[in-house]
């Protein structure tokens, strides 16, 4: 229901804005890592797992975060890890596209588990060390994502089919189209331009990721938006399809009228860790 949705959505805001705008990055990333165990429990619990099993890979999930942090990897550069995640969406999740639910079915659940383990740890190193870069560079990596599905959904309404007759992935997220990929990529090309010019306007805390990337990249800054956008597109239809075989329509029903944790986070899970593979070079 819409008052749901408001309701859930307000509250959320309460705990996440002074959390993200805190002097110190601690109180965000200790949100995060509460949010990434939730995510944790709910992945276990698509793969099947029982009652213990799913609560264990949520506490099991806090715990690799939380030694993460102590151990200091927060202020670590770790290029080889967003390398390795990269690689594992790219290659792993266009393989699971592919192949659909007989390929992610054939999986055994204990490597899906480990799996969705290894990936919701690593967003959470990511978004943490996104938000010791800065709240600029956090928030433009967020808004790329939220401006693809806005756009995609909006372009995908209008003319989703019109010129493309097939669906983008018809046996996962058939209400998904190639002419909302489109509209969600052009989205984030507007985003990009504003942002950039917004950042040589106003003071902010650290460079975005639009303008991080024009000044490392230069002309190469642009395939990499369009491949983070494609990412995002990827982060969803991976969660559609896990909730697809589970026979699911929703993650849970942690967040009343929205769903659960993991709806949420879909598209963040690959395009944060990515992000950060081109940052500060």
């Amino acid at each position: 229901m819409l008052w749901q949705r408001v309701v859930t959505a307000v509250l959320l805001l309460l705990v996440l804005l002074p959390a993200l705008f805190y002097p110190s990055p601690e109180p965000f990333c200790l949100v995060a890592l509460v949010f990434i165990a939730a995510a944790a429990w709910e992945w276990a619990r698509l793969t099947a797992a029982g009652p213990a099993l799913a609560l264990a890979c949520g506490v099991l999930a806090a715990a690799l975060c939380g030694a993460a942090w102590q151990a200091g990897w927060l202020a670590r550069p770790l290029p080889g890890l967003w390398m390795a995640a990269a690689l594992l969406w790219v290659l792993g999740g266009g393989w699971l596209l592919y192949g659909g639910q007989a390929a992610l079915g054939g999986v055994p659940r204990a490597l899906r588990l480990g799996l969705g383990l290894a990936v919701l740890c690593t967003a959470w190193l990511a978004v943490a060390q996104s938000r010791v870069a800065g709240i600029n560079y956090l928030l433009s990596v967020m808004a790329l994502v939220w401006v693809a599905d806005i756009g995609a959904y909006f372009a995908g309404r209008r003319w989703g089919g019109r010129w493309i007759r097939r669906k983008l992935a018809p046996g996962i997220s058939p209400g998904k189209s190639w002419e909302g990929v489109a509209g969600g990529m052009l989205g984030v090309v507007l985003l990009a331009l504003l942002w950039r010019w917004a950042d040589t306007r106003f003071a902010v805390d650290s460079p975005s990721l639009f303008t991080g990337l024009d000044q490392s990249l230069h002309g190469l800054a642009w395939p990499v938006v369009l491949g983070l956008t494609a990412l995002s597109v990827v982060g969803d239809l991976i969660e559609s399809l896990l909730k697809r075989l589970a026979g699911a329509k929703d993650s849970s029903r942690l967040l009343p009228g929205h769903g659960g944790v993991l709806d949420r986070l879909d598209a963040l899970l690959p395009t944060l860790p990515v992000a950060l593979l081109f940052h500060g070079l």
